[in-house]
């Protein structure tokens, strides 16, 4: 029996090395029984590491992961640890073919499967945890906030206490990170305990009790989260005193048209919508994630087809299709960068350089120490943190491979910039990055669709458009009010 002062979960003192390099360097944390603790820190603080010691992906080279009063079990018993903790991550692990009920008991149907039993004890399951979803459906056909739930009552099923939470609120949008947060205090309170990773620090004082922050592979801070101030907490983050850097004012976009969308729509996704963006100008698309948003922005930047209408890019038609996009003018930063925005296997340079690949040498031909040279500068210009040039993409952090999409979204100087959810999942400094290149690229001249639900990513816009049910309902020019956004998005007037 764990005595009241015993933690659910505990690291002492846990160092973790990769050959020369430290990821985490004796770092501690307790979490106490029931506690939403959040985990904060930059992309590269260790917070990845910390969660992979955690879940007994990986073992310390030194210290130790203690579960209650006692200690982890061995790394080869899964299922011990399975019993004790699970993690719900920022990229789901539902696997989409197969049926809700059958991903709750992946692993664990038995040898004989008795298919109309196994879907009544999902849906018992389901019942119990009050996640309102047919058992018998594909997991694929489910939205974000329905797969989280899924995979919180799986973690729960298995008999795990506590749950790591990585960015759950990354890809839903205002009220479904409602309807999360409201879950998460409910479970608290019956004494899950939690572990709240977040790059969105109002989300910390949202639901969390507790914080620790981590910085460049070192324990920085714990504290009460009511102790902490915003500034505070972004000053330990960051190792600086200051707060965000404060938006700029800019200056007045050119009177070109880069880009017109001409009754542009797609069928069960947003209807006829006729927009311009001036060269130089930023604009803004918000709403929520039934809206359309992402769906139109995905039509201009080819990667679906319109239903109807026409996509102009400096009073040129343009045809259906990522080549013809990429041909026209038009970078794309996709609103998945994992599955859409990279090519794990492919390294940094390779990465940055695809659209361009044909100019790097004679008739095609890549030159690598041509592509080499212009992966250099791209690095340096967009501050991707990396070994080299020549290191495997999928070895960055959050944050600086978003920096590499963006770079290869900019290195064919397009005309038309398109941006969907540029920060999510980033780190406080890595957003002022992201978004300071896609200014620079607007002051000199691009012409930049930037799709975000984040008010911090708008206020760099010049207007902000938002979308309502698939129709755009709202233009708010610069200088709007966070209650003008909110109201809007929320369809209501203020």
């Amino acid at each position: 029996m764990m005595s009241a002062d015993t933690p659910a979960v505990e690291a002492v003192s846990v160092t973790r090395r990769f050959g020369a390099t430290t990821a985490l360097c004796e770092v501690s944390m307790r979490i106490a029984p029931g506690e939403t603790h959040a985990l904060v820190g930059r992309n590269g603080a260790g917070k990845s590491t910390l969660v992979s010691l955690l879940t007994g992906l990986s073992a310390p080279d030194g210290g130790e992961i203690r579960f209650g009063d006692g200690p982890a079990p061995p790394i080869a018993d899964r299922g011990a640890w399975r019993a004790r903790v699970a993690c719900v991550y920022q990229r789901s692990t539902i696997i989409p073919a197969l049926t809700v009920a059958e991903n709750l008991f992946l692993n664990r149907q038995g040898t004989l499967i008795r298919w109309p039993a196994l879907r009544r004890r999902a849906a018992q399951l389901l019942a119990e945890y009050a996640v309102d979803v047919d058992p018998g459906v594909p997991a694929g056909d489910l939205g974000v906030e329905q797969r989280q739930l899924v995979e919180i009552a799986r973690a729960l099923s298995q008999g795990a206490r506590f749950i790591i939470l990585d960015e759950p609120t990354a890809r839903l949008d205002a009220p479904a990170i409602d309807r999360l947060f409201a879950r998460l205090r409910s479970l608290s309170e019956s004494g899950v305990t939690m572990l709240f990773i977040s790059h969105h620090l109002r989300e910390v004082y949202d639901v969390c009790h507790t914080v620790t922050v981590l910085r460049d592979a070192r324990w920085v801070l714990t504290e009460p989260v009511a102790a902490v101030s915003h500034d505070a907490l972004v000053a330990a983050m960051t190792g600086e005193a200051t707060g965000l850097t404060a938006v700029a004012p800019r200056s007045r976009a050119g009177t070109s048209t880069v880009l017109r969308l001409e009754g542009l729509a797609l069928h069960d996704a947003f209807e006829p919508a006729t927009l311009d963006v001036r060269a130089g100008e930023i604009v803004g698309l918000t709403g929520s994630g039934s809206s359309g948003k992402v769906a139109l922005a995905e039509t201009v930047g080819g990667l679906r087809k319109a239903s109807s209408g026409s996509v102009f890019v400096g009073g040129t038609a343009v045809r259906p299709g990522v080549p013809a996009a990429l041909a026209a003018g038009i970078g794309l930063v996709p609103q998945d960068r994992h599955r859409e925005g990279l090519v794990p296997l492919l390294s940094v340079a390779e990465n940055a350089t695809l659209p361009i690949a044909g100019r790097l040498g004679p008739a095609g031909v890549v030159v690598p120490a041509r592509r080499r040279a212009v992966a250099e500068e791209l690095i340096a210009r967009y501050d991707i943190r990396t070994e080299s040039a020549a290191a495997p993409v999928a070895s960055l952090s959050g944050g600086n491979a978003q920096k590499v999409v963006l770079a290869r979204a900019l290195s064919s100087g397009p005309r038309v910039l398109v941006l969907i959810n540029p920060t999510a999942g980033v780190d406080v400094r890595s957003k002022e990055s992201l978004l300071g290149a896609v200014r620079a690229a607007a002051d000199a001249g691009t012409g930049v669709l930037m799709v975000s639900d984040e008010l911090d990513d708008l206020r760099h816009c010049d207007r902000v458009l938002v979308m309502f049910h698939g129709r755009v309902t709202a233009e708010l020019p610069a200088g709007w009010g966070d209650t003008d956004v909110v109201a809007a998005v929320e369809g209501v007037a203020t």
